[in-house]
């Protein structure tokens, strides 16, 4: 009960906050859509300024559309992580900190709400300029909405629970700036570069690979945001078959089959629990040492 009532405060918050500040809103949309726009534009584009390889990699649309889905979702892991880290910073040196320590809903339901409000309001700008981005590039985005629900709540929570472990972090070591920007940078690129390709890799790095938080979210929602979970058929070499026109054979395989799906739900398991945990023996012994609010 605690929590969505937390929840509702900050969901009146950040109304509240947009609708007063409705044109840093609509101008922070407009220049995040272009910045993205140009920047795959300029893969994408065949000039003398990009290289014949990479010119070559991002030459069709649907190639495009997965290197801008998978700059959002890293977008979206990169601000989530940045609640527990900056964000934990922030409140501490204006006092926010110590007012939250002394709501009777403690810190974990408080850090709980504002992440969900924040993720969710965050999901929704992501969302529309995903689609902008695939409609400009000519790619094709497939809504099916329970697969995508349930993966995008997965990775939240995945999120969550990795971001509550960092915090923690955060309460006893203070100071961590430059390694908190260096592991959000590095959950960015992992879900920009993130394929089924890391199968391939070898055993120590392809663990170390799915046990990261961002890494088999991104892949599942591009195999089911773009590819429309179709894959494609193959022989009993692994290669894949060709139809009488040359065109390679697909068949539809859910998600919920999907490798990735299963890493995916033992890291949202695995994370939530060792985050909360983590966060809560943090705070324990902040409060214990009475330095909570010292930065």
């Amino acid at each position: 009960m605690g929590f969505f009532l937390v929840m509702k405060a900050e969901l009146v918050r950040t109304f509240i906050i947009m609708r007063r500040y409705w044109f840093r809103t609509i101008t922070g949309m407009i220049i995040g859509y272009t910045m993205l726009l140009m920047l795959i534009l300029g893969f994408v584009s065949k000039g003398h300024d990009v290289s014949p390889a990479m010119a070559e990699k991002f030459a069709d649309a649907e190639t495009a559309t997965n290197w801008a889905l998978g700059f959002i979702i890293g977008m979206v892991a990169f601000g989530v992580v940045g609640m527990f880290t900056q964000g934990l910073q922030a409140m501490a040196q204006n006092g926010q900190l110590e007012q939250l320590c002394m709501s009777p809903h403690g810190l974990v339901t408080n850090f709980l709400a504002r992440a969900t409000v924040g993720s969710f309001s965050s999901v929704l700008t992501s969302s529309l300029m995903v689609w902008l981005i695939a409609k400009t590039v000519g790619g094709t985005l497939h809504a099916d909405f329970f697969p995508t629900v349930t993966l995008m709540a997965l990775t939240f929570a995945n999120l969550i629970g990795f971001g509550f472990m960092v915090g923690g972090l955060v309460l006893v070591f203070k100071q961590t700036g430059q390694i908190a920007v260096i592991v959000r940078m590095a959950l960015l690129a992992l879900a920009v570069l993130a394929t089924e390709k890391i199968n391939d890799w070898y055993a120590l790095g392809r663990w170390l690979a799915h046990a990261l938080p961002i890494t088999d979210a991104a892949i599942c929602l591009k195999y089911v945001l773009i590819h429309g979970q179709m894959r494609p058929v193959l022989d009993r070499f692994g290669n894949p078959i060709k139809d009488s026109s040359g065109e390679i054979m697909m068949e539809f395989v859910s998600v919920f089959a999907h490798s990735s799906f299963f890493f995916l739900v033992v890291n949202c398991v695995f994370w939530t629990l060792v985050g909360i945990s983590c966060f809560r023996i943090m705070e324990n012994w902040s409060r214990h040492k009475g330095t909570l609010g010292a930065y």
